[in-house]
């Protein structure tokens, strides 16, 4: 539960990520939920809080994962009919110790786009606001949508048992734009915050080809119109160009993954302002991981053809001025590995503060929330995060967080430090 009382945070350094700039001698007042001061640490009085000093800590907001699948066990290479094995209680349990996993991460906030289990993402974001369990603030999907044998798809089934899969598990499956319009409404009046597209093929699933579209145009443009009417955005998950091409002409809000983008689906999204997550870190552990565990052949096979490629659309996207938003696939690799991707995204060109603003300002525009999180400043909430050190001089830092406070209560403390009682 938040803080009832006023709390004052007193770190080495403080990174403003707005400016760039790194502060010293800062003094962070909060007032239940969020942030009511940043000053001089001299300028707070030293009576009436508890002061919590991190001494040699960055001290940075939040961090916010825009790609996340919290619900159920990470992926095993073996195809989504595994699906069937676990009941929804189960996948919503293991989705309980995963939200824990990625908050001691120092992921305050996700955008959760997907569970197979409809709606399990739904009770678990609203046992989490309730404070019934641990774990990040998240905007959720609901369930995607996708055409029958498509990438959000239960495949890989023999032909007898095709039609006894249970209707929570293909809730988004759709062949029409009049089934794309009344998935859209099911998912929303369910509970979710955004609509899931899987536009193209995808490596993960036994026969799909990532490069290959799966929903038209005209379905893409009706799933944007039907979400509009709730104010609610769309994703789209798009490997291949002509897919990518098909979501930004629709009106989506962001392409995910973008591995087979080519230079004018490029010059489209910096055009139309869409952004993009890419989960850069992922393919090397799908590469690494997999061989080791004897994943499908046909998984690694796509894996080893889109890594690279991926890389050098998201370099191009970086040169084109396209948005960049942090997200990571999670639950492809374990949950709480999700820093791992800074460094990756470094190599790809981007400039350790930009990387760290794809996951806080630039991650908080994309969904909508960046009157509330993404920077330390009064009237914002109390999400923030230390590391020992300096994470501009070494983005690897923000792998191994030693605290997170997320609505002004500590979630996650490793500096040893208790608060200290004034």
């Amino acid at each position: 539960m938040a803080n009832s009382v006023r709390t004052v945070i007193r770190p080495g350094l403080l990174l403003d990520t707005v400016s760039g700039e790194l502060l010293r001698d800062r003094a962070i007042v909060i007032e239940g939920r969020r942030i009511t001061a940043v000053a001089a640490a001299g300028d707070v009085p030293a009576e009436g809080a508890d002061f919590v000093d991190l001494p040699g800590q960055t001290l940075l907001p939040g961090l916010i994962d825009c790609h996340t699948h919290l619900v159920g066990e990470p992926d095993s290479g073996h195809g989504y009919a595994e699906a069937l094995a676990r009941t929804g209680a189960q996948e919503t349990l293991s989705g309980v110790r995963n939200a824990r996993d990625t908050l001691a991460a120092g992921f305050t906030t996700v955008r959760d786009v997907g569970t197979f289990r409809a709606f399990a993402d739904v009770a678990l974001r609203d046992a989490i606001d309730a404070g019934w369990v641990a774990g990040p603030r998240m905007r959720v999907a609901g369930a995607y949508l996708t055409c029958s044998g498509g990438g959000g798809d239960i495949t890989g089934l023999a032909p007898d048992v095709d039609a006894v899969v249970p209707y929570e598990l293909r809730v988004g499956v759709v062949d029409s734009v009049d089934d794309v319009r009344r998935a859209v409404r099911r998912v929303l009046h369910g509970g979710a915050d955004l609509v899931k597209l899987i536009a193209t093929g995808a490596v993960m699933t036994p026969g799909g080809v990532p490069g290959a579209p799966e929903l038209t145009e005209d379905q893409i443009r009706a799933a944007v119109e039907e979400a509009s009417l709730a104010d609610a955005d769309v994703a789209a998950h798009a490997h291949g160009a002509e897919g990518i091409r098909r979501a930004v002409r629709g009106g989506v809000r962001s392409i995910e993954h973008g591995s087979l983008m080519d230079d004018e689906a490029i010059q489209m999204m910096a055009v139309a302002g869409t952004f993009l997550v890419a989960d850069v870190y992922n393919g090397d552990y799908i590469a690494e991981a997999g061989r080791e565990r004897g994943w499908r052949a046909d998984v690694l096979r796509k894996n080893d053809e889109t890594v690279l490629a991926q890389r050098e659309g998201f370099s191009k996207c970086l040169a084109a001025g396209v948005r960049i938003a942090f997200g990571t696939d999670s639950g492809i690799y374990p949950h709480g590995l999700n820093a791992r991707q800074f460094a990756y995204q470094v190599r790809c060109g981007q400039s350790t503060l930009d990387a760290i603003r794809s996951a806080t300002i630039h991650a908080a525009e994309l969904i909508r929330w960046d009157d509330r999180i993404g920077r330390i400043e009064p009237g914002y909430l109390a999400d923030v995060i230390a590391v020992n050190g300096n994470p501009l001089q070494d983005i690897r830092l923000l792998e191994h967080t030693d605290f997170v406070m997320k609505d002004g209560a500590v979630m996650h403390n490793t500096t040893n430090r208790p608060p200290a009682q004034t």
